[in-house]
């Protein structure tokens, strides 16, 4: 698989171009602020409903207590910071970039009666604007694959952990059924851009978003950049063939 942090040191991979490194975070910011508004209807059409069982997943696997501070980085509308909560984490703190993203959370968390549980941060998954090992649980779903320095996210949430706290991370990945390629990538390339265009009014940003998946790391080779930035004990866990997968690393 193409390296998807390094084309060249001045580019990186905007899906299948090869755009600017200082420009890939707006042109995300772009598209991100496009589908915000469909964000939860297009994710239940692309995965025909399947996000819902993933991330139900995820959560029962962070098993976040009482006691415990998760950072959700990447936190989007809300839904696996909203899970979390009513699975019993004690503080959620919900990280995204894009303030269209955010807006769309905080609506969705008081219509829920969330709010109260609920801190809400703009920010880059790169940068993250907390104290070294102030939290016990960070997570990121589907958003690490969006961000231009992966290996600085998971340094950065390295550094955010306490000893003891572990990183979990559902991510698409490498379809490991054979079967199943063809039918993924016709779903991807041929059906979603449709969808985007009749649901979202916007074809283009779901071109990306299928792109962004293709040229994301593979199973071992996120391991490998978990590993490189510090985390002990990494494992994954495949879903759905492979579709996604969810990555887990401890600060120790």
């Amino acid at each position: 698989m193409t390296d998807p942090d390094s084309p060249s040191p001045e580019t990186i991979d905007f899906g299948y171009r090869a755009v600017p490194r200082a420009a890939k975070a707006s042109l995300v910011r772009e598209v991100f602020d496009s589908v915000a508004p469909r964000y939860d209807l297009m994710n239940d059409l692309m995965s025909l409903g399947l996000h819902r069982a993933w991330k139900s997943a995820f959560v029962a696997a962070i098993a976040a207590s009482p006691r415990e501070a998760l950072l959700d980085l990447a936190g989007g509308t809300g839904d696996i910071a909203f899970r979390a909560l009513e699975s019993g984490a004690g503080r959620v703190i919900l990280s995204d970039i894009n303030p269209s993203m955010l807006q769309v959370a905080q609506g969705r968390a008081l219509e829920r009666g969330l709010a109260a549980g609920l801190t809400f941060v703009c920010a880059d998954a790169e940068h993250v604007p907390l104290p070294d090992r102030s939290v016990e649980k960070i997570s990121i779903a589907f958003g690490l694959r969006n961000c231009t320095d992966k290996p600085a996210v998971l340094r950065e949430a390295r550094r955010v952990l306490r000893p003891g706290g572990r990183f979990h991370c559902l991510e698409f990945s490498r379809v490991e059924v054979a079967a199943l390629a063809p039918l993924y990538d016709a779903w991807s390339f041929k059906v979603l851009p449709r969808l985007g265009a009749r649901v979202a009014q916007d074809a283009e940003s779901y071109q990306y978003l299928a792109e962004s998946i293709r040229m994301f790391p593979d199973q071992e080779a996120l391991a490998a950049m978990m590993r490189a930035a510090g985390l002990e004990r990494v494992a994954h866990r495949s879903l759905a063939g492979g579709i996604v997968a969810i990555h887990t690393g401890w600060r120790l």
